[in-house]
């Protein structure tokens, strides 16, 4: 019986981790195609219409991304709370903040923090464009003067202080969970090496770091040129 727990507890990170990778990939994406905002509105335009009208994008892509966006955000927690059941009043005596970053000892914490902008990203920009494109039947990307409208929407939600604060904290949520979560993907698919291991550290970190960063710069530009 121990043994089938542990192989399922094994299972559960290793699809955890792959869907990790996944979405570690989509975000660099993401951030990569939103920050063509700062630089050129035609670009963004282009790219987004064309990301948003694709057949590929929209019918396999998208809720493969949603899948892997719940499932690892689900996961995680639901490991996490049993890892948090599973210590032992010694582990808790033997001070683990002197043996684990705070990061790793939070990773529900910040897990939570995420989904929970998530819900909020969802409610600005993706529940909208299903409205627009699936209800309204609306395929053509345009507003009402004949020119690409996600230039014009993206700016729009980045007017309000509150809601482009709210979006730093997210990242910086998002930022501080990266920093455990990148470096843990790969231990999670068995990938240790003394070698490689300094290596995957410091690009996990870089990673963490410039990424979040990015959707920062992208928030705060549009709020100050809304």
């Amino acid at each position: 019986m121990s043994t089938s727990n542990g192989m399922t507890s094994i299972a559960r990170k290793f699809f955890m981790a792959l869907s990790g990778f996944f979405l570690i990939i989509f975000l660099l994406q993401h951030c990569t195609i939103n920050m063509m905002s700062v630089f050129s509105s035609e670009m963004f335009n282009s790219v987004s219409h064309f990301m948003g009208t694709n057949p590929l994008v929209q019918f396999a892509l998208q809720p493969v991304l949603a899948f892997g966006v719940f499932f690892h955000l689900g996961m995680g927690i639901y490991l996490e709370m049993q890892n948090n059941n599973a210590r032992s009043i010694k582990y808790a005596m033997n001070k683990p903040s002197e043996n684990a970053s705070w990061m790793s000892r939070n990773m529900i914490i910040t897990g939570i923090m995420v989904m929970l902008f998530l819900g909020l990203h969802f409610y600005d920009f993706w529940l909208p464009e299903l409205n627009i494109k699936f209800i309204q039947g609306d395929m053509t990307g345009l507003n009402d003067a004949g020119n690409f409208r996600y230039y014009e929407e993206l700016q729009h939600k980045f007017h309000d202080p509150i809601r482009t604060g709210l979006y730093v904290l997210a990242f910086v949520f998002l930022s501080l969970h990266l920093l455990h979560g990148f470096q843990s993907a790969f231990q999670s698919v068995g990938f240790r090496s003394n070698r490689w291991s300094p290596v995957i550290q410091k690009l996990g970190n870089s990673y963490a770091i410039a990424v979040p960063l990015g959707f920062i710069v992208i928030a705060v530009y549009h709020y100050i040129n809304a």
